[in-house]
């Protein structure tokens, strides 16, 4: 069996990137929901000898995206595209990975996986702030002069159980066989440029 899990397990790591044996720490419920499901899904495999892969995702991103930041960015500037409204200060940090490679990952795991039980991280090699994001959103808009508006709290997070840094080493997949094709930029860019044409 395959799940799908998230870097949201990680919580807020003291360092990144973290690897696949960092501490399980999540700060929200939906990164407690998945850690919750991967315990089950181990104990699963201890008791009845099922064969399980668990894939930590970063940020998924491409085309027919339906939340997230990017979709958030577009829908915002198309109301007013004078001014951006960001959830948070604008310096979280985030990896992102294009769909085409994490389906990618997925595949080779699938593949190559010999163990009753594996973890794996899925993520671009890179990482960039929600700043960054903006600004590949603004520019493929064929905008300027955007005031940004920021809505911090806390440490400088969007939203309760937001994190302000995390991002992923692949080492382990990689040794699988996989690299993704676009680094967190690119995917954001594309996305973006997919996104617009389908607007």
């Amino acid at each position: 069996m395959f799940f799908a899990s998230s870097s949201s397990v990680y919580g807020e790591p003291e360092e990144i990137p973290v690897d696949e044996d960092a501490p399980i720490r999540p700060v929200s419920v939906y990164g407690a929901s998945k850690a919750a499901c991967e315990a089950l899904i181990h104990a699963y495999t201890k008791l009845y000898g099922i064969k399980a892969v668990v894939l930590r995702y970063a940020n998924v991103v491409g085309p027919r995206l339906r939340h997230g930041v990017v979709l958030d960015f577009i829908n915002k500037l198309l109301k007013n595209p004078t001014e951006l409204e960001i959830l948070g200060d604008g310096k979280q940090v985030r990896s992102y990975i294009y769909i085409d490679n994490a389906i990618e990952a997925t595949i080779t795991a699938w593949r190559k996986t010999e163990a009753s039980y594996e973890v794996y991280n899925i993520a671009s090699e890179d990482w960039i702030t929600v700043d960054e994001v903006a600004e590949e959103v603004i520019k493929a808009m064929g905008l300027s002069n955007v005031r940004k508006i920021y809505r911090p709290i806390l440490h400088g997070v969007g939203w309760p159980g937001d994190v302000k840094r995390i991002a992923l080493k692949i080492d382990k997949i990689k040794k699988l066989g996989f690299k993704p094709a676009m680094n967190s930029r690119e995917a954001v860019r594309t996305t973006v440029r997919r996104l617009l044409e389908e607007v």
